[in-house]
């Protein structure tokens, strides 16, 4: 079977010698009987002391910038993995850059990852600023891309301050309905088409300032 790869939770300079994994059990549906992830149930399924083999895959883009620049991190349900060791890594380093993460999840009380963690970066001023989407509390529906929109403005003074944007989780439809949220943003505040948005994300990509890791 074709490895599966799962972002480092942890930093080396706040977690020394572990490595943690953010871990969901994938459950779907097959001529009516439930299968699971090969990989998740297997994890799931050791008892602790267990050995596992495993390797290093390196993503050269997928990282920290300068200790003086801004960060955007979005990550919804797993994808928040390799922002907690954003977090932890500058706080540890005390970088100077401001923080802002974007998570959502299904129920602020069940679906919460790294809750406390994340209050006391906040409390701290490690995070700079948090916003929660938690699609079940309430009758409506609401995701990342909808918080976003809530903060449009601040987002793009934030971009035009020269903030990199990170992106992790699933491809589809989260990364695209939020790379769309963004590009309406852009759009909207800098009073141009959709084309020349297109173009003002793209010079991002080229520069490393919107990077994506998405499954």
């Amino acid at each position: 079977i074709p490895p599966r790869l799962y972002s480092i939770a942890t930093s080396p300079n706040a977690h020394d010698g572990k490595i943690h994994l953010t871990v969901g059990l994938n459950t779907f549906q097959v001529l009516g009987q439930t299968h699971y992830g090969l990989a998740s149930k297997h994890l799931i399924e050791l008892s602790e002391g267990s050995d596992i083999s495993f390797y290093i895959h390196k993503n050269n883009s997928f990282r920290l910038p300068s200790e003086e620049k801004d960060v955007i991190m979005i990550g919804p349900g797993t994808g928040i993995a390799p922002f907690r060791s954003f977090i932890a890594e500058r706080d540890a380093l005390g970088h100077s850059g401001k923080n802002w993460l974007f998570f959502g999840e299904q129920t602020f009380a069940y679906d919460f990852y790294y809750q406390t963690e994340i209050q006391e970066w906040l409390s701290t001023g490690a995070l700079t600023k948090f916003n929660g989407a938690f699609s079940r509390d309430q009758k409506q529906k609401i995701y990342v891309q909808n918080r976003i929109q809530e903060h449009a403005h601040e987002f793009f003074q934030w971009l035009e301050n020269g903030a990199i944007i990170y992106i992790c989780g699933q491809k589809d439809p989260m990364s695209k309905d939020v790379e769309n949220t963004i590009l309406d943003i852009i759009s909207q505040n800098k009073r141009v088409s959709k084309e020349d948005a297109i173009s003002y994300l793209d010079h991002l990509s080229l520069e490393n300032r919107y990077v994506k890791d998405v499954y």
